[in-house]
């Protein structure tokens, strides 16, 4: 085990989290690597605030080369993991390589040592973070489940047993280096270039962040009932955007009837995390597994038309305990579901059966029969039986946020190096600008207007990319969306000076989050990803037959002229970014990367 040191620039340019990853990434992992093999590098990331207790700031981010989409991705997870991250003593972990056998890795007053995991392979989620914590007296957890041993292409890093490193497949990469778990007890503190600033700051963002504590209430699944009024709420596998037995999977059902407490992450006080109790398909549902969000409510029960809150928190606990991401394994049965129906497999599976979902979901995690096929991912099997209704973008499944309700999202979905990902921009449902970014902009928000959403998609990903290199909340950077004379940058800005003395103003984290997103390109070109890989599901392009979004349609025809404007307001040619676009971004020194 070797130390890496980063360059100064670097910092200076990209920051941390999403950034430096990337920028790691490019020199240290070889063009056409393997996700699977030796060759990809595994970073376990944070940026400047972590191990701070800056609220917020209780996130790390994992990158590699995805072996879902074979384009490097992020994932941004949160929990109590990132702040002892962040006191390790170290800016991260990079993992190349690969052992001969099962091994964790420690983290102790800035030692690090990999010991034997032979005992601990095939071990549910839980159980080895309470048999680590146990074994070296305290520390913090992120594990792998069997679905990641068994390398199933949707299977997600698990921080505290219930905070996933989910999407682009990382379990799979954690798995295949026989790397089943880190601990880190950290106890180095961050060192602060104005500590007095970043207290004052602190103290300035919690009272900023009051509009969304009382979010916290329901957190994400508060979003459900909206969105099903918007018209815009996944159902039977994206077919419609209204689910009329929505009121039984609500965030305020879900607090009536199994909520038991909320969680919340390193000294953040939202407190959105759900944590519940109750029992389903004779399964006791257990506390330590936390509760679904409302990612996870739509996409076992809306997608899959199913109203049965119980199976749904069952069916969370199973993914979380097997480290399988609950949006890609909704996805997927609502594909077995409706390619059941079409009699295009053998397999019985019904629409709403919650015994079909938590079976399914058993299936894929162990790699049995069906589930082995949908282990793969849903483009491969579609491929199989000609199905026209996979619904994934460069083989990432598509979010529970309808992109005929959300038009900044049809552009976000086609053209994020990332594939399909609903934290690459802000969603334009919300029908407003935060005062300060109207600048940017010619007039008022309007979901339906697509038009409008290449120059829209080009400042709210640069945003999301800086607030991704923070390595920050994403609730508490948008909590604009909650209060009008509300907006936090500012404070981020000024807890990042504390810290590392850097003033930025919002000019500055505009173009860090391009930087950062161009060097997201530049990889996803380097591994194969091209212009043409930008599309969305045929279904998109036909209309909801009902609801506040019905009629709305992506036309693809239409949807490629817009990439094309987005590609020339970014500075990109079909490959990505140009020589002059770096050289703007000053970037020049990535150039002997880029292949034109």
């Amino acid at each position: 085990m070797n130390d890496y040191v980063i360059p100064d620039e670097w910092y200076e340019k990209y920051l941390g989290g999403r950034g430096l990853s990337a920028r790691i990434i490019l020199e240290e992992m070889p063009q056409g690597a393997d996700p699977l093999g030796p060759e990809n590098v595994l970073i376990f990331g944070t940026g400047p605030l972590q191990g701070t207790m800056a609220p917020g700031a209780g996130r790390n981010v994992v990158m590699a080369k995805s072996p879902k989409t074979r384009g490097v991705s992020g994932s941004y997870v949160g929990g109590f993991f990132p702040y002892e991250l962040g006191t390790s003593g170290y800016d991260g972990v990079i993992v190349r390589g690969e052992a001969d056998h099962p091994k964790y890795l420690t983290i102790s007053d800035g030692d690090p040592q990999l010991l034997e995991a032979r005992d601990l392979w095939g071990m549910e989620v839980a159980d080895v973070d309470e048999e680590l914590k146990d074994r070296h007296g305290g520390g913090r957890v992120c594990t792998i489940g069997i679905a990641g041993e068994k390398l199933v292409k949707s299977a997600c890093i698990m921080n505290d047993r219930n905070r996933a490193a989910g999407r682009p497949g990382f379990g799979a990469v954690m798995g295949s280096k026989n790397l089943k778990a880190i601990l880190i007890d950290g106890h180095r503190r961050r060192p602060m270039e104005d500590e007095e600033k970043f207290d004052e700051v602190r103290k300035s963002m919690i009272k900023k962040l009051s509009p969304i504590i009382d979010w916290g209430k329901f957190g994400t699944t508060g979003a459900l009932g909206g969105l099903n009024q918007l018209g815009a709420l996944p159902t039977k596998n994206f077919q419609e955007g209204v689910y009329d037995e929505y009121e039984k999977i609500t965030g305020e059902t879900m607090s009536e009837e199994i909520l038991i407490e909320r969680d919340n992450c390193t000294a953040c006080p939202v407190r959105c995390k759900r944590v519940v109790k109750t029992e389903a398909i004779e399964e006791e549902v257990e506390e330590r597994y936390g509760g679904p969000e409302y990612e996870t409510l739509a996409s076992f029960g809306s997608l899959c038309m199913n109203d049965d809150l119980d199976v749904i928190a069952l069916a969370n606990q199973k993914c979380n305990a097997y480290g399988l991401d609950t949006i890609s394994a909704g996805v997927m049965i609502a594909f077995a579901m409706e390619a059941s129906e079409k009699g295009l497999i053998e397999e019985n599976i019904e629409w709403g059966n919650g015994e079909d979902i938590v079976d399914l979901i058993e299936k894929i995690s162990r790699r049995k029969g069906i589930g082995d096929k949908l282990a793969q991912g849903i483009d491969a099997i579609s491929d199989e039986i000609g199905a026209e209704f996979d619904m994934q973008v460069k083989g990432q499944e598509i979010p529970m946020h309808e992109p005929r309700g959300k038009a900044s999202l049809s552009l976000s979905y086609a053209v994020s190096p990332r594939g399909a990902n609903h934290m690459e921009t802000l969603h334009d449902s919300v029908g407003k600008h935060p005062s300060e970014m109207k600048e940017y902009f010619d007039g008022p928000v309007d979901r339906t207007d697509l038009n409008t959403k290449p120059k829209y998609c080009y400042h709210y990903e640069n945003l999301v990319s800086f607030t991704n290199s923070v390595i920050y909340c994403a609730f508490h950077g948008w909590v604009g969306y909650f209060s009008d004379e509300t907006w936090t940058y500012p404070e981020i800005g000024g807890l990042i000076e504390g810290v590392t003395g850097m003033e930025l103003d919002l000019g500055d984290m505009l173009t860090i989050g391009e930087r950062n997103f161009n060097l997201l390109k530049i990889l996803a070109d380097r591994e194969g990803l091209k212009r043409g890989d930008d599309r969305l599901p045929k279904r998109f392009s036909e209309s909801l037959p009902r609801g506040g979004s019905s009629q709305l349609s992506i036309p693809e025809e239409k949807l490629q002229k817009l990439i094309d404007e987005y590609y020339e307001i970014r500075g990109w040619n079909e490959r990505g970014p140009t020589e002059k676009k770096l050289q703007e971004l000053d970037m020049g020194n990535v150039l002997s990367y880029v292949d034109r």
